[in-house]
């Protein structure tokens, strides 16, 4: 992996936590992942806490938000991860750093086949990428300790809610696309679900189905 300059690397570690960025493990994590190489064609502005365009019509969300997304997954060293949206491949490899294995699933062959070759340049070996519908989740590899949805839902998706393990947490953002929508913590109990709305988000929208590109 490129190492970031010590002074890059105090900055971005800085503006994380000044955004509420805490954890030890996740803040290692993101500082071990180099931003740049999932946005290799804007590189001056990797480090900028803000989203950018990347293939198909997606984005790859502001660091803040992956960390405090990440930090409220609260991911064990054992935890098995499914990942909704791989996008650039950037959320997925942080999670790499945190959990025993890590399925992310993307609904454009394109972003696939880009964070795989990302993956393996990284020697980034416990993610799995798959094209799929990721509003389905993966049934085969169910359940899951850990699910995180990186695209927006009207509500959180009955089968990854199904697919969450008792005791697991899905973090997912919740509203309508064309507005501001809630990033909501659901965790799952013996007696059923138990939902934390924890921040204002924006998200591309959770799309059915499997892309053209």
């Amino acid at each position: 992996m490129t190492t970031l300059s010590p002074e890059i690397t105090m900055q971005f570690l800085y503006a994380l936590r000044a955004q509420g960025v805490t954890d030890k493990r996740v803040l290692q994590a993101m500082e071990r992942i180099n931003r740049s190489t999932f946005v290799h064609y804007q590189n001056e502005r990797a480090f900028d806490d803000v989203p950018l365009p990347i293939n198909c019509g997606q984005t790859i969300s502001q660091p803040s938000v992956v960390g405090l997304m990440t930090q409220a997954l609260k991911v064990q060293p054992r935890d098995k991860v499914l990942e909704v949206g791989t996008g650039s491949g950037y959320q997925a490899a942080v999670l790499s750093q945190l959990a025993r294995r890590v399925y992310t699933v993307e609904r454009f062959s394109r972003l696939v086949s880009e964070a795989k070759a990302i993956f393996e340049q990284l020697d980034l070996g416990n993610i799995t990428t798959v094209l799929g519908d990721g509003s389905f989740g993966l049934p085969d590899q169910a359940p899951f300790d850990r699910i995180l949805v990186t695209a927006a839902a009207e509500d959180p998706p009955g089968p990854l809610l199904a697919q969450l393990k008792i005791g697991g947490i899905m973090v997912v953002p919740v509203g309508q696309s064309n507005a501001v929508q809630s990033l909501i913590k659901v965790t799952r109990s013996e007696d059923g679900y138990e939902y934390e709305e924890l921040r204002d988000v924006r998200f591309v929208p959770l799309v059915e189905g499997i892309g053209r590109e």
